[in-house]
């Protein structure tokens, strides 16, 4: 999940033309307060949740099929994925078909988090150092999602030729609460408060001829 500095979001835009998408080409930007975090739902070829927090002016993202859970028994599998800029906490629309991750998009909650007890941990490791290692716990506090969680990687890694896999597992605490992933059609945005449906109905996908920058 490592990059330098300046390549963090060169897989992100790699992936992405930002003639023909209005997601955002964004920047590296420094920290400013409580880190953010924020959770996406897509609709793009399968369904899923995208988690996403904070590290180092980026998005660590993590795409979880079946969204974060309140149920401190529910191990959810978060499949990494790249480095998003921070300014995608607030993106919603409709990615054009035939771009990267084509479908719509609603921002499902969004807030704070803070780093716990074992992310920097008495080996005097960073919350990013932590996620280098393969787990790193946190509190969130979202309109939606609250209390402790950690990301645990299980499988994958620097130099093990497979592909990273992690849990995302709600902490036991002495007050859990937080809302359960919804019903993806049924969620609405934290934002908006839109459905996917009516971002879909709202923000038609624009023809590619019609974005700025394509001269057809």
């Amino acid at each position: 999940m490592s990059e330098n500095r300046d390549g963090k979001l060169s897989t992100y835009r790699g992936k992405r033309h930002f003639d023909r998408t209005r997601e955002p080409r964004g920047e590296i930007v420094g920290a400013g307060g409580k880190p953010v975090f924020v959770v996406q739902i897509h609709d793009a070829s399968s369904m899923h949740f995208d988690f996403r927090l904070e590290v180092d002016g980026v998005l660590k993202s993590w795409s979880v099929p079946k969204g974060p859970s309140a149920d401190v028994h529910d191990k959810r599998l978060a499949m990494p994925t790249e480095d998003h800029p921070m300014e995608y906490r607030t993106f919603e629309g409709v990615i054009a078909g035939g771009e990267y991750g084509a479908g719509t998009v609603i921002v499902w909650d969004e807030g704070t988090y803070e780093p716990l007890a074992g992310s920097t941990d008495d080996k005097g490791r960073t919350f990013a150092e932590a996620l280098e290692h393969g787990h790193a716990t946190f509190r969130l506090d979202g309109a939606k999602l609250h209390g402790a969680y950690a990301l645990t990687r299980f499988r994958g890694g620097e130099g093990s030729g497979e592909r990273e896999s992690w849990l995302l597992v709600k902490k036991k605490e002495a007050r859990t609460h937080g809302r359960p992933a919804p019903d993806p059609q049924r969620a609405r945005s934290a934002l908006s408060g839109r459905t996917l449906r009516q971002v879909a109905e709202e923000e038609p996908e624009t023809a590619v001829e019609d974005l700025p920058g394509d001269s057809g």
